[in-house]
């Protein structure tokens, strides 16, 4: 049984989740080989060659990969997908970009989102916004799956796997990558941050959001919203943390003005302590909070930064 894990990476390091899919992908029992593809990412290669777990790295290196195209990115998936049993990415943008037309082209059914792996063939998933566990069998001959990084710890360092380059497959030509512009913040990503404080519509305008930011400065914590603060403009759709965010479980989320709708829950409920700020005593958030205020959040978010000093 051989394991193709599909890296997500900058062209020099892992982006955070990819470590974790490692880890999911060991726990099938197999040689995991993975494949870096982009242009000129010949540095991420030989940063995946150091997880441990890794018994091979494969690198596509060709322009036609810059912004991993999804046509692109499946056309070459495919041409080796017949060395594997299972083909396995991380559940973000990423990864929801290509896999499913891999799946569709291999024509298997895709297991998305996996937090856990029974056996070869037998995985865990949630479902319904995360309210309910769903174990799936799949009989494909090749499993094609994308994997939760918040439910498997990271790959740590250790590995010294081979380096082998991998030919480009042919342009799909239908396509093309013009660009991208990154957000820079100095503040953490949200996904790989540690602590994270976040605003909901309680938050009530763009300009009150800023009242996180000294908070977050305190804690060294980068900044997120719900779906609700998104769509009220008051930040960009980039801070979204919920089903149809960013998933995210750091070891502190400060979840300020937001009721906790079971979207936004789906996407933080497994950060290790939760600390609610809300008016409203019977918020859902509370459900799910370790610490929670009950207490005018324009109040309270103060009180908090002054604690802290």
């Amino acid at each position: 049984m051989a394991i193709l894990v599909i890296a997500e990476h900058d062209g020099k390091q892992l982006k955070p989740g990819t470590a974790n899919t490692i880890t999911a992908a060991t726990k099938l029992g197999g040689d995991v080989t993975v494949l870096i593809a982009g242009h000129q990412c010949a540095e991420a290669g030989a940063t995946a060659a150091k997880v441990a777990g890794v018994s091979k790295v494969l690198v596509a290196d060709a322009p036609i990969y810059d912004g991993w195209l999804a046509e692109n990115m499946a056309a070459l998936v495919l041409s080796i997908a017949k060395n594997y049993s299972h083909l396995v990415a991380p559940a973000s943008g990423f990864g929801k970009n290509f896999m499913p037309r891999v799946a569709a082209m291999l024509d298997v059914q895709q297991i998305s989102d996996i937090s856990g792996v029974v056996s070869a063939d037998t995985f865990v998933r949630p479902t319904y916004a995360g309210n309910a566990m769903a174990t799936v069998q799949s009989s494909d001959a090749i499993k094609v799956i994308t994997v939760r990084g918040t439910a498997f710890d990271p790959a740590g360092d250790g590995g010294s796997a081979a380096v082998e380059a991998l030919a480009a497959a042919a342009d799909a030509g239908l396509s093309k990558f013009n660009g991208q512009e990154l957000t820079k913040s100095a503040r953490p990503e949200l996904t790989a941050a540690r602590i994270i404080v976040s605003g909901g519509r309680g938050m009530g305008s763009a300009e009150n959001f800023k009242i996180l930011e000294p908070l977050a400065d305190k804690l060294g914590a980068a900044v997120g919203a719900s779906r609700a603060a998104v769509d009220s403009g008051f930040v960009s759709n980039d801070y979204q943390v919920g089903q149809t965010g960013k998933i995210v479980a750091p070891e502190l989320y400060v979840a300020v003005g937001i009721s906790g709708a079971i979207q936004h829950l789906a996407g933080m409920k497994d950060s290790k302590v939760i600390v609610a700020i809300n008016k409203d005593e019977e918020a859902p958030i509370f459900s799910v909070a370790s610490y929670w205020i009950v207490d005018d959040l324009f109040k309270a978010v103060p009180a908090l930064v002054s604690e802290l000093g």
